[in-house]
């Protein structure tokens, strides 16, 4: 395996995510230093040969570094001008996780106050995607800054998608993609309940509907989820489908776009939470909610 253990990276947020996309870096060879605010979520990337770091600002101090942290406050909270200060000159810092435009652009103006390049870098795809590699990676920032992080991000996923020069806009599709989502996951819930009302097994229709016109991995994957009311352990939880429907429309809101759909979303989502035997779920077991009415 090569291995390149003189380009030291930092990651901060050892989430499901993080540790999977940290782990694809150490597998590859580089000196990764790991920061996570619970500090035993960095064991297993430790015993796998990366280093712990002290604090946030160590993490950030390498010359290329990434984070995968939870929503706009906790990136805004680790990101700031304190521990972006000091380190080597030429830094950049690749933030990949699924926060608002708006946060974007707060964070980016820190970085480059403290004279570190920002590019954001949401992904597509769960945990198991991203500890196989094959995420789709949503990239944007200045060319230069992009050219510099494609290397590492080779590692992590299938394709790099650039969208523009502005860190911003991969988030502003990383918002919309996961607002057709939360579609998806309405419309299957809605076409499940019909043809469960008369007598068609639910697993038969995903498997057709999977299979000739909607092909992929919403369609197959959530579909059976929701066919076999498959919905723990999570994937991807219950409040985080909340949060990412927020972002879609707060990000609306900034350009006055209208969108009809999301107050049905919302209601959905708001029922699920309020329910004690959805609330824990996967965001896809919301489809309970239609079927139940």
């Amino acid at each position: 395996m090569t291995t390149h253990r003189e380009h030291t990276v930092g990651f901060l947020g050892l989430g499901n995510m993080g540790q999977a996309i940290a782990g694809r870096l150490v597998a590859a060879g580089y000196d990764v230093v790991v920061w996570n605010r619970s500090p035993e979520a960095a064991d297993e990337l430790v015993a796998a040969g990366a280093r712990r770091a002290t604090d946030a600002r160590e993490a950030l101090a390498a010359q290329i570094s990434f984070s995968m942290l939870a929503d706009d406050a906790a990136a805004e909270a680790v990101l700031s001008e304190t521990n972006l200060a000091g380190g080597v000159e030429g830094r950049i810092h690749v933030n990949m996780a699924s926060i608002s435009a708006a946060a974007a652009d707060r964070i980016q103006a820190v970085a480059e106050s403290a004279g570190v390049g920002y590019v954001s870098c949401p992904v597509l795809g769960r945990p198991n995607v991203a500890a196989e590699g094959k995420l789709n990676l949503l990239v944007a920032g200045a060319p230069e800054h992009c050219d510099a992080v494609a290397p590492y991000l080779a590692h992590c996923g299938v394709k790099q998608w650039r969208f523009g020069d502005t860190p911003r806009q991969a988030n502003a599709v990383k918002v919309a993609m996961n607002f057709t989502i939360l579609h998806a996951l309405q419309a299957m819930a809605e076409s499940i309940t019909l043809v469960e009302a008369h007598g068609v097994d639910a697993s038969d229709f995903i498997e057709l509907m999977s299979n000739s016109l909607f092909g992929g991995a919403v369609y197959a994957g959530y579909g059976s989820m929701i066919a076999e009311r498959r919905y723990s352990p999570p994937g991807f939880r219950m409040p985080l489908g909340l949060k990412d429907l927020g972002l879609a429309e707060e990000l609306a809101a900034e350009q006055s776009v209208e969108l009809p759909t999301a107050p049905i979303l919302r209601d959905r989502f708001e029922r699920a939470l309020a329910d004690p035997e959805l609330a824990e779920l996967d965001w896809s077991a919301v489809a309970e909610v239609t079927r139940r009415r």
